[in-house]
Order: C-alpha cells, then structure tokens, then sequence
C-alpha cells in the first residue's frame, strides 16, 4: 500500500487553471486502467474566465469528467454539446481519434471542483470509433453512513450503464460525519482511493486531501473512517493493465512513431484540414496547437 502526493500542473491554453495530478506518476502509471487523474478547485469562477480549454484531440483512451461543484460545457468533433453537473457522468470514446473542448459558461459564479480521468483503451479497442455519453442518473448504493454514486463498473452490486472495454470501476463515495464502514472492492482488481476532503483515514491511516492512496489486488474491503465534517473519497481500480503504454500530451499510444502522425494530423487539423480528428465547430476560438516533440525517441512503458 502506497501514497502519492499530487503535483501542481497549468491545464490549457494562456488562461490556465491549475490543477493536482497523481496519475501518471513515477512510480505508478497505472491503477487498473486508469491512467491519468487531475483534480482542481474549489475555484471561484465568478467574475473570471474559469475554465477555458480550447479544443485539442485525443486516441486510444475514454475521459471521464466528473464534478463535485459547477458546471463545465464539453463540445467535441461529433458534434456533441453538453453540460455536466454534479452527480452526472460526461464520458468520450476518443478511439482513433476525436477533439473536444470543455469551458465554463460566460457569467457562470460560484465555486468549480472536479475531477478529469483518462481510461486506457486496450490494444483490441484503441482504434474503435469515437463516441460520447452523457449519464444524468447514475445508480446509487447506501448503507449505514455510507453512499456511494458508481461511474463505470459495479460497487455492491450497483452497476454503471455506462460504456466500458476492461473490467474496472469508478465511483465516489461520501462517509457521514463520525462513519467507520467497509468499502466493498472487488478482490482480482487494484485500487486506489483519492482523498477529496479533509479527515479522511483509510485502513487506520490519514490520508492527505488530494493524496492518492494505491491498494494492491487480493483485497475485499478497505476500512474508512470519517472526521466530524464527513468524508469524500473517489474510488478508481480495475484488473491491473499489463500492456505497454506511452502517453505524450493527449495521446495515449504504443509507440514514438505513432504520436508523430497523431501530432501531424492533429497539426493539420489546427490550420483547417480535415483529418480523422475533426473540428469542434461549436467553439469560438482556435484550437490548441500541440507541444514540440522531445529530440530523443518516446519509448512505451509499463504501470510499474
């Protein structure tokens, strides 16, 4: 059992927000097949531009978007344009390849707070066709001092409806003030547990808001344990992923050769071709251009 301190990361164009990111780190690239997790704010938006990321593409990998306050507006190259909020579920099958762009809306107020993760498509489905799903009612567990909102997967027999290609699970789970309970986790998968609030103790250990805390397969629950305020925690495992990986900036891919093209195309599609990317048409604005490439060759790796 591990814990990973966050990192402090600027996410978009020349407006940037700040954000925590734990997944990829050094020492664990992956946890099932999640393979990225930012976690930002409370920000208040009110008066500013929020957030504000142009449209930029993706391959071989799902987003998953989920929010704790706010509301941010996904637009993508299918044509898609829709809101989320908290309790609801935003999930894009980047596939072969896709662009989109989340915004706050102009005039917005109040606090912004979220979570960005990236799923791993496995080698026999990266190159599966694009896709987006909005999930406005996702199904909910409880027990005594314990509720638990299930994005992908299953948790106590609760089941997502949502699209997924490994077996994996993602849900938040929120404790009652004073609640010491037993989170059920499936026993082949590794888990972690990100802390989204203060006074959380995991298995008889505090855990760090904002800390992520890696819990190895063999496991059939995990103990939480909750301060006076309550406790809030997202839960995120699957089977562990044992295929190489390379991530470069939005791509997740299998090798230096195919980030190259990706960036190419991509490129492309920012001066106005049309490549499989697309064009989030809906903007109004420019797209993100990608980042120089490294002088050295990107070599693939494992989670660990």
């Amino acid at each position: 059992m591990s814990v990973l301190a966050p990192r402090e990361v600027p996410l978009g164009g020349t407006r940037q927000l700040l954000v925590r990111r734990t997944l990829p780190h050094r020492d664990l690239r992956t946890v099932g097949a999640w393979c990225f997790l930012d976690d930002y704010g409370p920000v208040d938006v009110t008066g500013t531009a929020g957030m504000q990321v142009p449209p930029h593409p993706h391959t071989g990998l799902q987003t998953v978007t989920w929010l704790l306050d706010g509301e941010v507006r996904h637009q993508d190259s299918l044509g898609s344009d829709a809101l989320v909020r908290p309790g609801e579920l935003n999930l894009m099958t980047a596939g072969r390849g896709i662009s989109h762009a989340e915004t706050t809306q102009v005039g917005a107020t109040g606090a912004l707070r979220g979570l960005q993760l990236w799923v791993a498509l496995p080698a026999r489905h990266r190159d599966t066709a694009p896709d987006f799903a909005h999930h406005g009612d996702l199904p909910r567990t409880e027990g005594e001092g314990l509720s638990v909102t299930v994005l992908l997967g299953s948790v106590a027999g609760a089941m997502s409806p949502a699209r997924t290609f490994t077996p994996i699970v993602g849900a938040e789970v929120v404790l009652a003030p004073g609640a010491h309970v037993g989170l059920p986790l499936e026993r082949g998968f590794e888990h972690a547990l990100l802390a989204l609030s203060d006074d959380l103790v995991v298995d008889g250990s505090r855990l760090e808001r904002a800390s992520l805390q890696h819990l190895s397969p063999g496991r059939s629950r995990v103990l939480l344990t909750a301060g006076p305020n309550g406790g809030r925690a997202f839960l995120l495992g699957g089977e562990p992923f044992d295929e190489e990986l390379l991530m470069w900036w939005n791509f997740v891919a299998r090798s230096h050769d195919e980030v190259v093209q990706s960036r190419e195309e991509w490129m492309a599609a920012v001066d106005g071709a049309s490549t499989r990317f697309g064009q989030v048409s809906g903007y109004d604005g420019g797209a993100l251009p990608a980042p120089a490439l490294p002088s050295s060759r990107l070599r693939p790796r494992r989670s660990r």
